[in-house]
């Protein structure tokens, strides 16, 4: 069985066991500007050679005066051979509404089924779930939430300090521009250790917690 770590942050070296094989589970704070916080996202990251699984759960609830206005659940899976993904499969339940997505690699496309019925991407398609800085670096981007493709452009890379859990933590800053606008910082163990989405209600910040 393959070895389980759980990420900490600002402490050790954990540079190389990140890039060995192995499993390693990133957990994230999610909060509001809003509403606060409104739960949490966690990224599961298996790892053999140049194959890659990344599984996420979501789970998020929007309430003002004890009124639940938004809940949202999600289970995902994205399954990579080097920087290319090769399947994706996703299911999100907003409010009651459950919303499906399956994708394959298929010759030069990625094919993409969803609500939105059948879309040939581009083989380089990555998805809104950033793992990584190469998970990152491709200009057509899926919203794993409805399998919408966009384009979009990463900018930034400066170095910068991000608080984290109390701490001030060395880190990268981008930026992902598209239809929605997002911000991720990565540390030298090549970690989102938060990022922010700028979502239509307002912003939405997911931390790695400690």
């Amino acid at each position: 069985m393959a070895p389980v770590l759980l990420v900490t942050v600002g402490t050790g070296n954990p540079a190389a066991a990140y890039a060995a094989d192995g499993t390693r589970q990133l957990v994230y704070q999610v909060q509001h500007s809003v509403f606060g916080d409104i739960g949490t996202y966690t990224n599961l990251i298996q790892k053999s050679g140049p194959a890659m699984t990344v599984k996420t759960t979501a789970h998020f609830v929007v309430s003002a005066l004890g009124i639940s206005m938004h809940s949202e659940d999600a289970v995902r899976t994205e399954k990579w051979q080097g920087d290319r993904l090769v399947s994706f499969e996703g299911v999100t339940k907003k409010n009651g509404d459950t919303t499906q997505i399956k994708g394959a690699a298929n010759g030069n496309n990625f094919v993409i089924q969803s609500p939105l019925g059948t879309i040939n991407a581009p083989a380089t398609i990555h998805p809104a779930n950033p793992v990584s800085l190469q998970s990152l670096q491709s200009t057509t981007m899926m919203r794993v939430d409805t399998g919408k493709v966009e384009q979009v452009k990463l900018s930034g890379g400066g170095e910068t300090t991000v608080s984290l859990n109390g701490n001030s933590v060395k880190a990268r800053e981008y930026e992902i521009t598209g239809s929605t606008h997002y911000k991720i910082w990565i540390n030298n163990e090549d970690i989102p250790v938060k990022f922010i989405v700028d979502d239509d209600s307002g912003e939405v910040t997911f931390t790695l917690k400690k």
